[in-house]
């Protein structure tokens, strides 16, 4: 947790999410100037526009504007949030909405109104879980046909202030020098999640939902220093990734990420391995590990 510039943070994130949600959404930013900091977890907060936003496209088969917007409030005694500043960050869509039953179950565990294989229900409890966390809330306003607006209440920080240039409190930093990783996850929450941690680390990053993609921008010959591979992949598994990008590149390191904490059946176990959930801290870790080995 630590003072966040909610403007900047979203302001680094355009880019990712224009080419995550894809050509038929127009995301549109209305901030106000001089916003205040909120007292957050910077990668969490990140997740959380994430889901929200890949909720608003989901909400519009024929794409339309995604609002990310904020604005400072007040809370007074005796309402849902303790006495105090707020910034309300909010997402707005235009699509399906959500009737009164629907609404009233949408921040439970496992509650998805996706079709199968689609959606895991956990993305706005995950939200809702995190915006208590910094003292905030969740709230989500919606009607059948009319839209939906997801906002965010986090607290605004208490005077604190960054000094320019240092590492925030709990960071990590990476040890090794800026890198070229390529990240492969058929989940696109997980991928965004992971790309933002290692930029977020001062690399560079290739992604792919597919190993099949990922073969394919090695073959074209990019300069990747480190894949990061999760394993349970349909089609080709990480680990027959690795066995075929081995193949043409012998030295490339290759780390295998995983929720299982044994070796599977045909799962290399010579392989660095990344437990699922992992946080930044882990991948700083694993990526100077792994890449200190390959110079000894």
């Amino acid at each position: 947790m630590r003072p966040v510039d909610v403007a900047a943070l979203v302001r680094s994130m355009t880019d990712l999410l224009q080419r995550s949600l894809g050509p038929s959404v127009a995301i549109q930013t209305r901030f106000p100037l001089g916003l205040s900091k909120v007292q957050a977890d910077p990668n969490q907060l990140e997740l959380a526009l994430l889901n929200l936003a890949m909720n608003a496209r989901d909400a519009m088969a024929d794409g339309g504007p995604v609002i990310l917007s904020a604005r400072e409030e007040k809370a007074a005694p005796g309402g849902a949030l303790a006495p105090g500043r707020y910034v309300c960050l909010a997402v707005t869509d235009t699509g399906m909405g959500m009737d009164e039953t629907t609404l009233a179950r949408a921040t439970e565990p496992f509650f998805t109104t996706k079709g199968p294989g689609k959606g895991t229900g956990l993305g706005l409890s995950m939200v809702h879980g995190m915006a208590e966390q910094s003292g905030g809330r969740l709230a989500i306003r919606s009607r059948k046909g009319a839209g939906t607006t997801a906002e965010l209440w986090l607290r605004v920080a208490d005077g604190e202030l960054e000094v320019p240039g240092a590492a925030p409190a709990g960071q990590p930093e990476a040890k090794t020098r800026a890198l070229t990783i390529l990240a492969v996850d058929d989940d696109a929450l997980v991928l965004m999640s992971t790309e933002l941690m290692l930029k977020g680390l001062g690399h560079n990053v290739l992604t792919a939902t597919s190993a099949r993609r990922a073969l394919e921008i090695l073959g074209r010959g990019e300069a990747v220093d480190l894949v990061i591979t999760d394993e349970a992949m349909p089609n080709m598994r990480g680990s027959q990734l690795a066995e075929a990008a081995l193949a043409e590149r012998p030295r490339l390191p290759i780390v295998l990420a995983t929720g299982y904490a044994e070796p599977r059946s045909g799962e290399s176990p010579t392989l660095p391995r990344l437990e699922k959930p992992f946080s930044q801290a882990d991948l700083a870790r694993i990526v100077d590990e792994v890449m200190r080995n390959r110079t000894r």
